[in-house]
């Protein structure tokens, strides 16, 4: 694993809250094999562009990144996958409803 430990020790270190937030940095903020594919793009487009025709468009470095496949989730499926990976991470459901009670996914 990128992070040199086992995924139980990074469970017992990191709360599922701290995941989620590190879920949504990476969206923001690329890192590890997605930071890779862009520095891989960066110098895919620079050589495709010194070696183009003249008055041929410049190529953007979007066209050299690894397009993968993405479905658009509601926020229902969303929650969902993560209620699955709590529970198959070993964690609990902590959040709480409007009448104050907590969720315990088992």
């Amino acid at each position: 694993m990128a992070l040199g430990l086992p995924r139980a020790e990074m469970l017992a270190r990191m709360s599922s809250a701290e995941l989620s937030e590190w879920v949504a940095f990476s969206t923001l903020e690329p890192f590890g094999a997605e930071a890779s594919y862009l520095g891989h793009a960066i110098t895919a487009s620079t050589i495709a562009n010194v070696n183009r025709q003249k008055g041929q468009r410049a190529h953007k470095v979007d066209e050299f990144m690894p397009k993968f496949e993405k479905q658009a989730q509601s926020v229902d499926q969303m929650l969902q996958v993560a209620e699955m990976m709590t529970i198959g991470l070993g964690g609990k459901d902590l959040r709480e409803h409007s009448d104050g009670s907590e969720s315990e996914i088992t």
